[in-house]
């Protein structure tokens, strides 16, 4: 209980304490850190980093080998942003939560039409727009509607469809389907309304990283939404991370290492912020698909050789470097184009032209460009 922890937090200042250390386990360790920040430096260690010798596991002996690794200056603290980010951080994984909860309902949705012999969603092309949630609402709410009249309720392009709309409207719908298919609509709309008020709370928390966010954002593929999903993860201030690849590393989007005798026995990436290693993976699908960013050339050089989700990754390490960069300087994104990996290493590019030259039997010889 809270009374406890303060009188711990008492007893711990009597006795001249200055550091605390203590596992990770889970949210297990929040309500402590709540009460001892403050007042002493805490750290919070990774559970792999302070393993003790098989058969001695007690939480005292757990406690008392902590303590002496931190004497002895063998343990890392892990990244703890203050109270203000970790306030945003909370928001912007709320978010993401009830956005892959709308989408496993509209899946939901999309399985109860189907169900009822409604091809909606092979005619529309998403099945929560405006056109389509007017139709499943007049669906709902009537007993067989005309699917000619129904099909009238199209917007915009999908007006075009409307032969086709009222085809795949004609299907074969009872009181349960509706009653079904109500409850599910109307559940997505109310989550589509908390994601609007979880929107709105994080643009207000978000002014005091208003600037990091901005710079996050001038990166091709990043939109605000993700930019604020990556700055409430890594925070502005790009010190506590020795360069990009440090960054990269903590965020698990570089090799991992596991050699032994000489052989690398597997180069699979490590385990990181998944919530904004998940951001900048999205960021990278995105990216690899814009043909004037240097980002897309790396993509393609990578991906013929090892691999497209190797590539994948590749790119969003690479956003992640830029990402760091950007925020150690304050400066804003400026796109070197898709020729960069060229301009920056040209006796590369050469080599690898020699190399695939030689593969059809030719030889490649450089000539000086006329003038």
């Amino acid at each position: 209980m809270t009374r406890n922890l303060l009188e711990m937090s008492d007893w711990l200042a009597s006795a001249d304490i200055t550091h605390v250390a203590m596992e990770s386990t889970g949210d297990y360790w929040k309500p402590v850190y709540n009460i001892l920040e403050g007042n002493f430096e805490v750290w919070v260690v990774n559970a792999h980093h302070v393993k003790n010798v098989p058969g001695r596991k007690t939480d005292v002996k757990d406690a008392t080998w902590i303590s002496e690794l931190m004497r002895y200056g063998l343990l890392r603290p892990s990244f703890i942003p203050n109270q203000e980010q970790r306030d945003w951080r909370d928001l912007t994984r709320m978010r993401l939560t009830l956005v892959r909860e709308r989408a496993t309902f509209g899946n939901r949705l999309h399985k109860a039409l189907e169900s009822a012999n409604i091809k909606l969603s092979a005619v529309a092309s998403d099945l929560l727009g405006v056109s389509s949630r007017k139709i499943i609402r007049k669906l709902v709410t009537e007993m067989n509607p005309e699917p000619r009249l129904l099909a009238e309720l199209a917007l915009g392009k999908l007006r075009e469809k409307r032969d086709d709309l009222a085809e795949a409207l004609n299907g074969r719908m009872n009181d349960h389907h509706r009653f079904v298919i109500g409850q599910l609509l109307d559940h997505i709309e109310e989550l589509d309304k908390r994601i609007d008020l979880f929107e709105t709370r994080i643009e207000a928390l978000s002014a005091p990283f208003k600037g990091a966010v901005e710079i996050v954002d001038s990166i091709p593929a990043i939109s605000i939404t993700a930019a604020n999903a990556i700055v409430s993860e890594i925070g502005c201030d790009m010190d506590r991370f020795a360069t990009g690849a440090h960054l990269a590393s903590w965020l698990g989007l570089c090799p991992g290492n596991n050699q032994s005798g000489g052989k690398r026995l597997s180069g699979r990436t490590r385990k990181g912020n998944h919530y904004a290693r998940a951001a900048l993976v999205q960021v990278a699908h995105v990216a690899c698909r814009m043909k004037q960013t240097q980002y897309y050339s790396l993509y393609c050089r990578i991906a013929a050789r090892r691999g497209k989700k190797r590539a994948l990754i590749a790119v969003a390490h690479a956003i992640v470097v830029t990402i760091h960069h950007l925020l150690s300087t304050g400066a804003f994104y400026q796109e070197p184009g898709p020729d960069y990996l060229v301009k920056r290493n040209p006796e590369r590019e050469m080599n690898d032209l020699k190399r695939r030259a030689s593969r059809f039997g030719l030889e490649l010889t450089p000539a000086a460009q006329a003038a």
